[in-house]
């Protein structure tokens, strides 16, 4: 059974994939004026924060550059 660690470290691999999928929305909605990937961006930088506060709640902290929830 993984511990509390093991979680951690797997939720800041899912953070990072988040944050860039989020960039990668972005992008497309600026450079293809994309509504949709804006909309795409917002709810999964939603989804990022969430992952970065069940990092802080399961007493990792967070990784250089963490802006906060």
């Amino acid at each position: 059974m993984p511990d509390e660690t093991d979680i951690v470290a797997r939720l800041r691999a899912i953070e990072e994939e988040l944050r860039d999928l989020a960039y990668e929305r972005l992008r497309a909605a600026s450079e293809e004026r994309d509504e949709r990937a804006l909309r795409d961006e917002k709810r999964v930088s939603q989804a990022r924060r969430a992952v970065e506060r069940a990092i802080t709640a399961l007493g990792g902290s967070p990784e250089p550059g963490f802006d906060g929830p």
